[in-house]
């Protein structure tokens, strides 16, 4: 398996990752293309892929700040799914630094989110009961009430008011 950090939308896998990327992911929780374009260019965001034998795995899509990282999208392909990679993927992006790790998961109000925070609390996440909202990734639309997941302990109120007063005018002006 091998990790490969794309730097732009001509690069090798993009097409195919960003496929992924929309069919993972409601239209409220991502990007349209010329954001990730622009996204992209900034230094401390990293577009991850992974790949074995030349086929996509699934992506890692994250932000490197002065004192934690944030995972901003990640997501395996469908054929790859439930073998591991998932797992994998996470527990070496976990052990390759020592910063906290933050990541955004659904309310946990269907059987499919509510599965999603269980994987990550089995690799040791940690579900942060904060209220959290982010804004919308469309004009006109509703801030989204998400839940922060965190690595390797709980946020305080007060980390979750940093995280968005720091990163978040980063994460979410292109």
């Amino acid at each position: 398996m091998n990790q490969i950090r794309l730097e732009n939308i001509s690069d090798d896998y993009f097409h195919q990752t960003w496929e992924l990327y929309e069919n993972s992911f409601p239209v409220e929780e991502r990007r349209i293309l010329d954001a990730q374009a622009r996204v992209m260019k900034k230094s401390n965001y990293h577009f991850d892929i992974v790949v074995d034998e030349n086929k996509l795995i699934g992506f890692l899509l994250w932000w490197d700040f002065e004192t934690l990282r944030y995972i901003d999208h990640f997501a395996t392909s469908t054929e790859q799914r439930n073998k591991g990679f998932g797992k994998l993927i996470l527990e070496n992006f976990m052990n390759s630094n020592d910063k906290p790790i933050l990541l955004e998961v659904e309310l946990p109000n269907t059987t499919i989110n509510q599965r999603r925070i269980k994987f990550y609390q089995r690799i040791g996440f940690k579900l942060n009961q904060h209220y959290y909202e982010v804004p919308p990734s469309i004009e006109g639309q509703k801030p989204l009430q998400l839940l922060l997941m965190s690595y390797p302990t709980l946020l305080t109120a007060k980390d979750v008011e940093q995280f968005t007063n720091v990163c978040h005018p980063v994460i979410f002006k292109d």
